[in-house]
């Protein structure tokens, strides 16, 4: 009956530190980088399709996926803070395993930035779909997904 106790009061202690955001450290500089990581691997994956076929298959539900996740790092910066977008970038780098690097990585949150005045809703419903298994029906044809799919590709060109 003690040992329940403790564990109880253990569970009960780690609920409070976590919801006083004691355990989470900065929070924000980690959901950050986090954030940063999953762009950058996205990106870089991306990178590399873009690079040996020329294209991106709207097709492929892993294309998908990185695209919603490209989505997700560009919509996280709008309104971000510099200390956001320095950790941001930090998880950039890493995650792109410095495909993103020092010396383009400006050019890349620029090019990221510029997807949030571009209607991305197609892409990013497609990338939903994409991850629960589905496949969605989107090409270049669906609406605001070319102009989409143009920036996209600009950005990833622009790492050559």
């Amino acid at each position: 009956m003690k040992a329940l106790k403790r564990i109880a009061a253990a569970c009960a202690a780690v609920l409070l530190l976590t919801s006083c955001s004691i355990l989470q450290g900065s929070g924000n500089g980690n959901s950050a980088s986090a954030t940063g990581t999953n762009t950058g691997s996205a990106i870089a994956a991306l990178y590399q399709i873009l690079k040996a076929t020329g294209t991106i298959d709207l097709s492929n539900l892993t294309n998908l996926i990185n695209l919603g996740k490209i989505l997700t790092g560009a919509n996280s910066l709008t309104g971000a803070t510099t200390a956001f977008t320095d950790e941001f970038a930090s998880g950039l780098i890493k995650g792109s395993q410095n495909l993103v690097n020092g010396s383009n990585v400006a050019k890349v949150l620029t090019g990221l930035q510029s997807l949030t005045s571009i209607d991305t809703s197609a892409l990013s419903t497609a990338a939903t779909f994409a991850a629960t298994g589905s496949q969605p029906e989107i090409n270049n044809s669906t609406k605001g997904v070319s102009t989409a799919m143009t920036a996209i590709t600009t950005l990833l060109k622009g790492l050559e």
